[in-house]
């Protein structure tokens, strides 16, 4: 089996794969879980076996990552909550950088995809930031074809309650 160069792949995917990330954990830490898996994946890329699916084996990666960072995130909440407190009332805290134009002019959609359970949420945003295939997004998510196309359908249900035109 041959593997064709890493940045040849990285190139490829890496737009799709970034705007996962950031989409999944937010604009301050998209960037960060982005770049783990890169290496991640760089780390592990020379010991690959298959490579029938190698942007199905990045998008895996790169959402497990995700999770990770949302994992070391939820048992920090009370400084992240701190902060926050700090910062309404004036009290210095930090500032956080508005979302990204792209994320920032659909606000009110991304929010709600924000708020999906976390296996709908990874494979709605598979499905329409990456364009992942149903088959990638059940490698990705590590489930059958069928649970994944439920996800999506299963979230994109919620959205249409949630979002109104």
């Amino acid at each position: 089996m041959t593997l064709p160069p890493f940045q040849r792949l990285l190139e490829e995917h890496s737009p799709a794969l970034h705007r996962f990330c950031v989409a999944q954990a937010g604009p301050h830490h998209g960037p960060d879980c982005f770049q783990e898996a890169v290496l991640a994946a760089l780390r592990a890329y020379p010991t690959l076996t298959d490579a029938s699916n190698l942007k199905g084996w990045l998008f895996t990666i790169a959402h497990r990552k995700v999770i990770d960072h949302h994992r070391r995130a939820s048992r920090t909440t009370a400084v992240a909550d701190a902060s926050a407190v700090i910062s309404a009332s004036g009290g210095g805290g930090v500032a956080l950088a508005p979302a990204p134009p792209e994320v920032a002019a659909d606000h009110h959609v991304w929010a709600a995809v924000q708020r999906l359970p976390e296996a709908q949420r990874s494979a709605v945003a598979l499905r329409y930031l990456a364009d992942l295939a149903y088959a990638e997004i059940a490698v990705a998510l590590g489930c059958s074809e069928a649970a994944a196309r439920q996800r999506v359908r299963a979230g994109l249900t919620t959205l249409r309650q949630e979002v109104t035109p």
